[in-house]
C-alpha cells in the first residue's frame, strides 16, 4: 500500500459510507462533490480495492467497503479516546470512565462503589448511563463505554465478567394485598393472579431463573404485561394490574403503594455482574477492575446490610 492515504481520506470514506450519497457527504464535509469523488477514487486506486458499487444514483458499500467501515470506525473511536485522554492528562484529570448499568445496580452498588472510588481516585471523571443488557454489550464492544453492570451469566467472547452480587428474588404486591411475610407460604398461593415480568429479550438467563421459581412451585404464571423498567412494574402493581417478581436490590424504592416479600427460602438467585472489554486500552479501567476486586466484599456487604 502506498503512503498517500491520509486521515482526510478516511474521513471522506466514512462520510460517504454513512450517507451512501456523494452529494450529501460532500455537503457534510464542505467540499465539492467532484473533489470528493476524486478523493475516494484515489483511495480505491491506492488500496487496490473497490469500496463502493455505483448504480445510476444508488451507492452501495462493497464487502470490502463494509469491512473497512466497521474497522475504521472502531479504531477511530479508540484514537478519539486516546486524544481525549491526552486532554484530560493535560488538564490535570487522570482518567475518564464511562459506565453503563441496569437500574437495579444504581440502587446502592454503584453509589457505594463511586463513593469509595472518589476517595482513592479523585481525579477520575465518571460518566453514567442507564441502558439494558444488550445495549451495554454493544457499546462495550464498540468502546463507547468502559464498564457495564448487567443481569447476565454469560457474555460474548472478548468481554470479561465478574459477579458483584448474588441476591434472592422478591414478590412485589399492592400495599393492600392480603398476602404478607407472615402468611406467605408458597408461590402457588398466587397461581391465579396475573404477573408483570421483565421482558425476556433483555436477559434470557434472568428470565429463565424467574421461570424456574414458578416451575419449582408447580405452575405456569399468567403473564399480563412485560417491561424493562422497574418503575413501570411498580406503577402497574400499585394500580392493581398484576403482581411481579424482582431482584432484592429493587426493594430500595420510595414507592409506598407496593410491598415486598423476600423469596429467600427458594434456591434461585439472581446475579449482578460487572463486564468490560478485554481489549479496552483505557488506563483507568485497569485501576477500576483492581479496585472492584479488592473492595468487592465491603461493597456487597454494605449493600446487603444497609
Amino acid at each position: 500500500m502506498s503512503n498517500q492515504i491520509e486521515y482526510r481520506h478516511i474521513r471522506y470514506f466514512l462520510a460517504v459510507a454513512e450517507t451512501l450519497h456523494f452529494r450529501k457527504a460532500a455537503e457534510k464535509l464542505y467540499i465539492s462533490q467532484p473533489g470528493l469523488t476524486r478523493q475516494i477514487k484515489n483511495m480505491e486506486d491506492d488500496l487496490g480495492v473497490k469500496l463502493f458499487d455505483r448504480h445510476n444514483r444508488k451507492v452501495e458499500l462493497t464487502k470490502t467497503g463494509e469491512y473497512l467501515r466497521k474497522e475504521l470506525t472502531r479504531n477511530l473511536n479508540e484514537l478519539t479516546e486516546i486524544l481525549d485522554f491526552a486532554k484530560l492528562v493535560n488538564n490535570g484529570i487522570e482518567g475518564n470512565l464511562n459506565f453503563g448499568y441496569v437500574g437495579s445496580a444504581m440502587k446502592k452498588i454503584i453509589p457505594q462503589l463511586l463513593l469509595r472510588l472518589k476517595e482513592e481516585y479523585e481525579n477520575v471523571v465518571f460518566n453514567l448511563k442507564e441502558m439494558n443488557n444488550q445495549q451495554q454489550i454493544e457499546q462495550l464492544l464498540s468502546n463507547e463505554i468502559d464498564v457495564g453492570f448487567v443481569r447476565l451469566d454469560r457474555v460474548p467472547t472478548g468481554l470479561g465478567i465478574c459477579e458483584v452480587l448474588k441476591e434472592p428474588f422478591c414478590l412485589v404486591l399492592p400495599i393492600e394485598h392480603p398476602l404478607n411475610s407472615d402468611n406467605f407460604k408458597s408461590l402457588i398461593q398466587l397461581e391465579k393472579e396475573p404477573f408483570i415480568m421483565f421482558d425476556s429479550s433483555d436477559s434470557p438467563s434472568y428470565y429463565e431463573k424467574v421461570m424456574q421459581l414458578f416451575d419449582d412451585s408447580g405452575f405456569s404464571p399468567i403473564v399480563s404485561h412485560s417491561t424493562i423498567h422497574a418503575a413501570s412494574i411498580y406503577s402497574l402493581v400499585e394500580n392493581g394490574l398484576g403482581i411481579s417478581i424482582v431482584p432484592a436490590s429493587l426493594t430500595l424504592t420510595d414507592n409506598k403503594k407496593v410491598k415486598f416479600i423476600v423469596l429467600d427460602k427458594m434456591t434461585q438467585r439472581t446475579s449482578l455482574s460487572v463486564i468490560w472489554n478485554k481489549n479496552n486500552k483505557n488506563p483507568s479501567l485497569q485501576h477500576l477492575l483492581k479496585f472492584i476486586e479488592e473492595n468487592l466484599r465491603k461493597i456487597t456487604k454494605e449493600k446487603l446490610t444497609n
